[in-house]
């Protein structure tokens, strides 16, 4: 444990278990000799180690990969313990780079797990190369619904944004990193983008299942968390799609373009193309920009560092306006996603707002909103440090319905050192947009970034 994190500890002792100051604590101030100082770094330093720790303790051992979930009151009603997520191992193929880099493991450490890892996903069942959403830790297929049961091209790109940030780090490297990097572009080019065109369509199909073929029918249109599947499936060396794949059936032929403006801030893209939502839960902000940099990124429809900050900025002020009336929140409580929830797993968002929190929005929006998410992140560490476990932030917790459970998602947790690393030093923005593929794939599609090189 680094030095840094002893402040939890102490803060531990010093706040009540009600999550309140205790007398004790009120006494104390940042600059008396017997106190320790809650630095932004140390803070920061804290938040990350704890959530990199669920993707490296908290891994399924098998395979290296993440759980789907880890319960830490050991209840697990619906779902195995040690089912595996495909998507949020993508995150937690990130968070270890965090952490090699953070100086939490070793960077032998590391690629001795990614060796595992990619061992594993070498003989994985695959679906015209895409995984499946769940898998077991035999490698096979577990349905996550009943016709969800072969490849999930989402969940794929989310694992597959993972790989090549990990290929970018080790492929200069040694003997042995580069042989890693070669695996993991073998795997890369196995994943047939174009498959998921159902025949040719100008749009890309979600899920194929061989029992089921097409039957879950979810074409994936209109701006949502799954950029990154585009930018992918255009950047396939092996298996790519054509540009109009991308103008017409993610960016709706134009209509993905038609924005709103919603606490006097344009939110850049048409969030929901069949109601008048202006925007979605804030992981839409997060999941394709693990890697993908959305700073000076654009393309015929959009700004995407705009599109960003303004989706958090909306969540944190929609909070402060707290149109609802539900306790807590405000400037220290704010970010709505999907999550855990009191009843089941929920889609918070400002007109599907049940008075949940999610630590995950407003810390995983650490780029866009650096004030406003370390704000409610010195507030969570030291005001309410009941709602703080071994892996970081609890999952979700309502001030209003007074819950919270001692659980965590692994596509939760591992946005959060993620995003805030890519605050403090951009570490995998950096690594991603570098890989030559993924600069192919975006000049393909139209996007400018100051990470292209433009031709001569």
């Amino acid at each position: 444990m680094r030095l840094v994190l002893i402040p939890m500890a102490v803060a531990s002792m010093l706040i009540g278990c009600n999550g309140h100051k205790t007398e004790k604590a009120e006494e104390a101030t940042p600059t008396s000799n017997d106190t320790i100082a809650y630095s932004d770094e140390a803070l920061l330093d804290s938040v990350q180690h704890q959530t990199f720790e669920y993707f490296w303790d908290g891994a399924e051992p098998v395979s290296g990969l993440a759980r789907e979930r880890l319960h830490m009151d050991n209840d697990y009603p619906y779902h195995d313990k040690d089912i595996i997520t495909t998507g949020g191992s993508g995150f937690g193929l990130m968070a270890i780079l965090v952490g090699v880099e953070r100086k939490f493991i070793t960077r032998e450490q590391a690629l001795e797990r990614y060796e595992k890892i990619v061992d594993f996903l070498e003989k994985a069942d695959r679906f015209h190369g895409a995984w499946p959403h769940w898998m077991l830790s035999t490698g096979k297929v577990t349905p996550f619904s009943k016709k969800d049961n072969g490849g999930d091209l989402v969940e794929t790109a989310f694992l597959v944004q993972g790989l090549l940030a990990v290929k970018e780090y080790f492929k200069d490297g040694n003997e042995r990193e580069q042989a890693l990097a070669q695996k993991i572009q073998k795997l890369w080019e196995g994943v047939e983008w174009d498959w998921y065109t159902k025949g040719g369509q100008d749009v890309l199909y979600w899920h194929w299942s061989p029992e089921y073929q097409w039957e879950m029918n979810f074409p994936v249109g209109g701006y949502n968390e799954c950029l990154i599947m585009y930018v992918l499936a255009a950047a396939s060396p092996t298996h790519p799609i054509k540009k109009s794949v991308y103008e017409k059936g993610w960016a709706l032929n134009g209509e993905i373009a038609k924005d709103t403006v919603y606490y006097g801030l344009e939110t850049e893209l048409n969030h929901y193309e069949h109601d008048n939502t202006p925007v979605g839960p804030l992981f839409w902000a997060h999941y394709s920009y693990l890697g993908l940099d959305p700073k000076g990124l654009t393309d015929q429809f959009a700004d995407y560092w705009k599109l960003n900050v303004n989706h958090a900025m909306i969540h944190y002020k929609y909070a402060l306006e707290n149109p609802m009336g539900f306790k807590g929140y405000g400037k220290d409580n704010w970010g709505l996603t999907s999550s855990y929830s009191i009843n089941g797993y929920a889609g918070h968002r400002p007109g599907e707002d049940l008075g949940v929190i999610s630590p995950t929005a407003a810390l995983s929006s650490m780029p866009y909103t650096p004030e406003e998410s370390k704000q409610f992140l010195r507030h969570l560490y030291t005001q309410q440090d009941t709602l703080i476990g071994k892996y970081g932030p609890y999952d979700a917790f309502s001030e209003q319905h007074n819950w919270y459970l001692p659980r965590y998602l692994a596509i939760d947790q591992g946005p959060i050192p993620v995003m805030i690393e890519n605050y403090r030093t951009g570490l995998l923005w950096n690594l991603f947009m570098e890989n030559e593929d993924v600069q192919n794939g975006l000049k393909k599609l139209g996007f400018q970034s100051p990470f292209l090189k433009q031709d001569d």
